[in-house]
C-alpha cells in the first residue's frame, strides 16, 4: 500500500475529503518525524512504538573489493508492533 491508497483509505472510513485525509496524514507523519528528531518515542498503544536508535561505528568491507572500511556511527529508526498488530498478522 502505497500513500495514495492509504489516503483513499482514510478519506472513506473519515468520511471526508481526500484532500482532508491528506493533510491528516501528512500531519500525523510530520508529528511522528518531530517527535523522532527530538529523540523522543511515540507510542500508539495496540500499534507499535517508534523510537529512535543509535548504531555504534564499525568496521565493515567494500564487497567489491574486500578493502576494510569504517562506517560512521549514526542514528536509526526502530518501529516495535504492539500485541494487537501481531495478534492482527499471525
Amino acid at each position: 500500500m502505497r500513500k495514495p491508497d492509504l489516503v483513499n483509505v482514510i478519506a472513506d472510513e473519515a468520511d471526508i475529503t481526500k484532500d482532508k485525509a491528506t493533510q491528516a496524514l501528512n500531519a500525523v507523519l510530520e508529528a511522528i518525524t518531530g517527535a523522532l528528531q527530538s529523540e523522543d518515542t511515540v507510542n500508539l498503544v495496540g500499534f507499535g512504538t517508534f523510537e529512535q536508535r543509535s548504531r555504534a561505528a564499525r568496521t565493515g568491507k567494500n564487497p567489491q573489493t574486500g578493502e576494510t572500511i569504517q562506517i560512521k556511527a549514526s542514528k536509526t529508526v526502530a518501529f516495535k508492533p504492539g500485541k494487537a498488530l501481531k495478534d492482527a498478522v499471525n
